[in-house]
């Protein structure tokens, strides 16, 4: 493990732990790399620490029709941000932001089933769930359990709006 994951992982658990408290606030976020070169993050307080890699982290009072084809959210649900199959998840989706970066993908996290996020209300998950949408608003995964960005790349990279910008991106190179 690199010095660099390490940091990684240790600042994305004390945004999970930090994000708690600040839950029943403005909607927060940590952005220190956008997604794709057209994405706007939503105005809103960063809670700063997670300053390489590009993993980026938003609250659950987001609005998911900002992300309509520019980024492929990946929402994040627990009844506590001390759900071990949540920690584990956020440590998963640390260790590898590049991939997510690369496929346009931001991650929220909804910690709070009393505040009844939007999000939380479309989604109605049951206790931990991983929720995979892709640019164009459509659910492609649900999943009870953490799940690493390996696997959560292939589940974009099988989707045919992902296809088509890689075909794009390849036409792009020869061209």
């Amino acid at each position: 493990m690199t010095l660099l994951s390490t940091v990684l992982r240790v600042q994305a658990l004390a945004l999970v732990l930090a994000a708690a408290p600040l839950a029943a606030e403005e909607p927060t976020v940590a952005v220190p790399d956008a997604p794709g070169p057209d994405f706007v993050a939503p105005e809103s307080q960063s809670l700063g620490g997670l300053s390489q890699g590009g993993f980026t982290v938003l609250d659950a009072n987001v609005d998911l029709s900002q992300f309509l084809w520019v980024a492929r959210p990946v929402v994040v649900f627990a009844d506590t941000p001390n759900d071990p199959r949540f920690l584990q998840q956020m440590e998963l989706l640390a260790a590898r932001p590049e991939a997510l970066a690369e496929r346009d993908v931001v991650v929220i996290a909804d910690t709070d089933p009393a505040a009844r996020s939007e999000i939380r209300l479309k989604l109605r998950p049951r206790g931990f769930s991983i929720v995979l949408i892709d640019k164009d608003g459509q659910v492609e995964l649900r999943k009870p359990v953490p799940w690493d960005v390996r696997e959560l790349s292939r589940a974009i990279d099988k989707t045919p709006l992902r296809r088509q910008e890689i075909r794009d991106a390849k036409r792009a190179g020869e061209g």
